[in-house]
């Protein structure tokens, strides 16, 4: 099923009449203050919550605390996630919002069916070929502040759209009432804790760039301190407009008018250093944006029914191949080391596969299929030595061969840059109704652009496209495209009712950490607290395997007795040596359910429920 879902248009009349209301709507300028906070926020990070009636989990306890009233005040699962979403716009700004896109998948308790939206973004119709080649040289931009800080990346947002439609289809709160209680909080403000300050000032030189961003997000020229409230009256109006006139006041109108300004004529400092080239975003990409509601993806993995996102999205696909990969094997039985070798392997082989095929499937033709069948898998799983770690890059399996055979394959392909900050939130209600979200802006901070007087970042997941364009590329750049993501948002049945959900940002390691997680409690019989916060390794098909200090620790000496190069995680853009932020809840055959989230990563989660238990 492919079902796109566009928003009802207004006529010119309506949208001029909108474009005035919209310019007295956000008169202003967001600002901060060191006033002081009764409670710090990272007192309400509790990584852990056991108990009935709903649960939620998130990075942050504001948007933790939003949802969970709306699950208290009657309001179900997708009302709480849009709730929790907008509020994340607020208190995670650089990691999603309204510039951005994502996926969301959700278990309606009803019929007992598995439904997603991609909301992911769509490259504008004029993007080119070559849009990240550098003219100069004829060779791609180095995956640098230059390419990422730059309107070339931005494509058309798909976060307010994917929010009223996921309402419309399945929720009871209208957009405005589910936006009230994040409009509230960007007014008041947040206190800033250790992880905001840190994002922002590994981020300082890209938003300083922007006298907009700077604005905002450096007041004084500097990161907001730890302990002080940080205040965004901008997103404020900006979710205020948007409660009162729909999606039609973002793709549509002023607001759609000064993205596309700032997207074609970006504003700079006059001391940057940051070339920031124009980018293609035109006001009839704005208009004409679409939400597609589909098929999950379905992978039966020993007892369970998992379910995914279909393409745009490679998360689903990726994660299924590697489970029916592992499925072959014995893993409870395994000691540690073997174990992870086999999850490090079938890591690889999967994600030589994504790389074959995965693309949008408006412009490439996908064989999902035959990537989740056991058939294929079989395939796959006899390259695996359970001695020793194949050379990589292993090559693509062939699809077009099925003939059962060991080893056929294809020539290998490019490895991608799909960037690492997303976040993530899951939330089951006290009907049985789960959503399990991930959404992001793409890098950390986005494209470092924000919307004069509207309070939010734009989006540069355009840099997820590879940037050599090839004809035989599933994942080569093309307008209207929806460019390859990782977003794995993951809900599990067994015996038809569900028993887990589950999600993390991370770019690429986003599968990883899904699978991880998953084999973590599935087979190896770790609690789900446990199973999400153990450390981690993402082998994806590269030379090495990127893990955390702590993975290395415990593991490295005999992974790498088996062949198996470790490097520590952590990369030019962040001073996080970590891989992903996890959320998930268990739904226990009782409706006990146990939230958890990060105890340490990203500076930790926040998970609730409505009557808490000790667990």
């Amino acid at each position: 099923m492919d079902h796109r879902r566009s928003r009802a248009r207004r006529s010119a009349a309506v949208l001029a009449a909108l474009a005035l209301t919209a310019t007295g709507a956000v008169a202003g300028t967001a600002a901060t203050s060191a006033s002081a906070h009764p409670r710090p926020p990272w007192a309400d990070k509790v990584p852990t919550a056991v108990g009935y009636g709903g649960a939620i989990s998130t990075v942050d306890p504001d948007a933790s605390r939003i949802g969970l009233d709306v699950l208290r005040r009657g309001g179900n699962a997708v009302d709480a996630a849009v709730a929790a979403a907008a509020a994340l716009g607020v208190t995670e700004p650089y990691s999603a919002g309204l510039g951005g896109g994502g996926y969301f998948v959700y278990y309606d308790a009803r019929s007992g069916e598995v439904h997603t939206v991609d909301g992911r973004e769509t490259a504008p119709a004029a993007m080119p070929r070559d849009a990240f080649i550098d003219p100069a040289t004829g060779e791609p931009y180095p995956f640098t502040p230059e390419l990422v800080t730059s309107g070339v990346a931005v494509g058309t947002p798909g976060t307010p759209a994917t929010w009223e439609t996921a309402l419309d289809e399945w929720g009871t709160y209208s957009l405005r009432k589910a936006l009230a209680p994040a409009t509230r909080l960007a007014r008041r403000g947040f206190v800033v804790d250790q992880t905001f300050h840190d994002q922002t000032a590994d981020n300082a030189e890209r938003f300083a760039a922007f006298p907009d961003t700077a604005e905002l997000f450096l007041p004084r020229g500097e990161a907001p301190r730890v302990g002080t409230r940080f205040r965004n009256p901008d997103l404020a109006r900006t979710y205020t407009m948007l409660g009162r006139h729909g999606t039609d006041a973002f793709y549509g109108g002023r607001l759609a008018r000064e993205m596309v300004d700032v997207v074609q004529d970006p504003v700079t400092d006059p001391d940057t250093d940051l070339p920031v080239p124009a980018g293609y975003l035109e006001l009839e990409d704005l208009a004409g944006y679409e939400t597609i509601l589909q098929d999950a993806t379905h992978s039966d993995y020993r007892d369970f029914d998992v379910y995914g996102m279909a393409p745009s999205s490679s998360g689903g696909s990726t994660v299924g191949e590697a489970l029916n990969i592992l499925e072959t094997f014995d893993l409870a039985g395994m000691s540690d080391t073997d174990y992870l070798h086999h999850y490090l392997e079938a890591s690889a082989l999967a994600f030589a596969d994504r790389g074959a095929y995965l693309g949008d499937p408006a412009f490439v033709d996908v064989p999902l299929d035959t990537l989740l069948s056991d058939g294929f898998a079989a395939e796959r799983a006899c390259l695996v030595d359970p001695a020793a770690a194949a050379a990589k890059p292993v090559p693509p399996g062939d699809v077009n061969a099925s003939s059962g055979q060991c080893g056929e394959t294809i020539a290998p392909v490019d490895a991608d840059t799909e960037n690492v900050s997303t976040t993530n939130l899951t939330v089951v209600d006290k009907r049985g109704n789960v959503v399990e979200y991930t959404l992001t802006i793409e890098q950390t901070g986005g494209s470092g652009m924000v919307v004069p007087d509207r309070g939010f970042l734009l989006n540069n997941e355009l840099t997820d496209f590879s940037t050599v364009w090839r004809a035989d590329d599933p994942n080569r750049i093309a307008p209207g495209k929806r460019p390859r993501s990782s977003m794995s948002p993951t809900i599990v049945l067994r015996g038809g009712e569900p028993v887990l959900a589950l999600g993390s940002p991370g770019g690429s390691t986003i599968i990883t950490t899904v699978l991880q997680t998953l084999t973590n409690h599935l087979d190896r019989g770790m609690q789900i607290a446990d199973a999400l916060a153990a450390p981690r390794a993402a082998q994806r098909n590269t030379a090495s395997v990127t893990a955390e200090p702590e993975f290395i620790a415990a593991y490295g000496p005999g992974l790498e007795a088996l062949g198996h190069r470790l490097v520590p995680a952590g990369d030019a853009f962040t001073s996080a040596a970590e891989i992903g932020a996890a959320t998930a809840v268990q739904i226990g055959d009782d409706g006990l359910l146990t939230a958890v989230s990060e105890p340490r990563r990203r500076g930790g989660g926040a998970a609730l429920v409505v009557r808490p238990v000790r667990p």
